[in-house]
């Protein structure tokens, strides 16, 4: 299975919400299924200071070959990756839109993203069916009576793709935790959609989220559930959803986004790494 591996230059920069940019990107190359389907996930590379340009090995049929390539790299010359979930595809061309969520100077993504302008270039590695989820949401969504999308603003491009692919007469329901009123975000979407907003306000990022879940009533009928955002809060969720209200671990799609206090870059954790692994048989 192919790797594609590409080139994108930035042609707009726009602030969707005061701590959300909205980048438009140009592709060198781009397959005909990028955009076709919701929640695709991509690598962008970022330069190292001094870079006009990320060092990437070529495209390769291995990805494993090409991941061996790139930690060749010689470190102070590595890009540096970071997951996002491709926003929208402009029809027709291939221009595609990334949003990044702004929280200053704390990472790398966050830090180009403050800067980015027309004319600057990343490094792009998927999409792939390599990222792809064990049970694609539609035929997830599908077998459901109701459908829960929750997470963070991290979660907010990915919860709005899935949104808008849902069809006409499905229940289903969006709780989105972000740091204030100014964070909240259109959501378009042919499904029967009820969209409950948490705002911070200061509070610990995950705690509003936690917390709902403990006390609202769930509709009856078998759920659907799709997580993300910080890993703690979306572990926290899971285990209430399945060990305190019986959700059978199948229903319930999670994914920890980023997390408190921790980077990319950090070793995972031991809860990340059993994360990891129930994923992993959940799609074998």
């Amino acid at each position: 299975m192919t790797l594609p591996v590409t080139f994108l230059e930035v042609m707009a920069v726009a602030r969707i919400t005061p701590r959300t940019a909205r980048v438009t990107f140009e592709a060198e190359a781009l397959a005909d299924s990028v955009g076709t389907t919701p929640d695709q996930q991509l690598k962008l590379c970022f330069p190292r200071p001094g870079q006009r340009l990320p060092v990437l090995p070529a495209q390769q049929d291995d990805p494993m070959g090409w991941y061996q390539a790139y930690l060749a790299v010689p470190e102070a010359e590595r890009p540096l990756l970071r997951s996002f979930t491709l926003r929208r595809r402009h029809p027709g061309t291939r221009r595609i839109e990334v949003d990044f969520v702004l929280h200053g100077d704390a990472g790398p993504a966050a830090a180009w993203a403050l800067r980015a302008a027309p004319g600057d270039r990343l490094g792009l590695v998927g999409p792939s069916a390599l990222y792809a989820p064990p049970v694609p949401f539609a035929e997830a969504a599908a077998q459901a009576d109701w459908v829960l999308l929750a997470g963070d603003e991290t979660a907010l491009p990915a919860m709005a793709t899935l949104l808008e692919a849902l069809p006409e007469g499905v229940r289903a329901y969006a709780w989105i935790e972000v740091a204030d009123r100014a964070e909240r975000q259109e959501l378009r979407s042919r499904a029967d959609l009820e969209a409950r907003w948490l705002y911070r306000d200061g509070a610990a990022p995950g705690s509003l989220l936690t917390g709902v879940f403990r006390e609202a009533a769930l509709p009856g009928g078998r759920p659907f559930v799709w997580l993300a955002g910080e890993a703690g809060a979306v572990r926290a969720v899971r285990r209430h959803l399945v060990e305190g209200r019986g959700v059978p671990k199948r229903d319930v799609d999670f994914t920890g986004y980023w997390r408190h206090r921790l980077t990319q870059d950090d070793a995972p954790t031991a809860e990340d790494l059993a994360d990891a692994r129930e994923r992993l048989a959940a799609s074998s």
